[in-house]
């Protein structure tokens, strides 16, 4: 007799203070659920958390453990508080290191923008053993670990991201 279809699960997790104050309203967990849908994935959890590198760690190495795949907005971007690049390498027990694609990527996107930065190489920062999701919007590429994958938290930017992985 033939198995039975096996259902396959995802988490979320979303980081950011500016979630949990308010400040900013979610738009990533209504996206990324019918998204995931679409694929034939169920959504099975949808955490937020804090720009802790502690939350961030236990949050992923819990939900990456229990789900087929882990999803993650917030926390990629230039600033000293996006943290979610560190926090999943320390998580995963693997240095940080700057993509050469990635970088490549980000001169060129800045070229005519004022050039790269110290905070916008920020963005090509990945753990090691890595590889990059396509950002048609702004350049600064998402990151795929194992079955973790890091996007942006602005949501169109999200949503590119997830086009992106259609069909992967």
């Amino acid at each position: 007799m033939a198995e039975s279809s096996r259902i396959y699960t995802a988490a979320l997790i979303v980081i950011g203070d500016e979630i949990l104050s308010g400040r900013t309203h979610d738009k990533n967990i209504a996206q990324v659920a019918e998204w995931v849908g679409i694929q034939g994935i169920r959504l099975a959890e949808a955490r937020v958390v804090g720009d802790t590198p502690e939350a961030i760690c236990e949050a992923v190495n819990t939900l990456r453990a229990r789900n087929d795949y882990l999803f993650t907005t917030g926390g990629i971007g230039p600033t000293h508080d996006d943290i979610t690049v560190d926090a999943v390498a320390q998580a995963l027990g693997v240095d940080v290191i700057v993509h050469p694609e990635a970088r490549a990527i980000l001169e060129d996107y800045y070229a005519t923008r004022g050039g790269l930065t110290e905070a916008r190489l920020r963005m090509a920062r990945v753990p090691e053993g890595a590889e990059l999701i396509p950002n048609r919007f702004t350049g600064a590429p998402g990151i795929r670990i194992g079955n973790i994958f890091l996007m942006a938290g602005v949501p169109q930017i999200t949503s590119g991201m997830l086009e992106a992985l259609s069909g992967k």
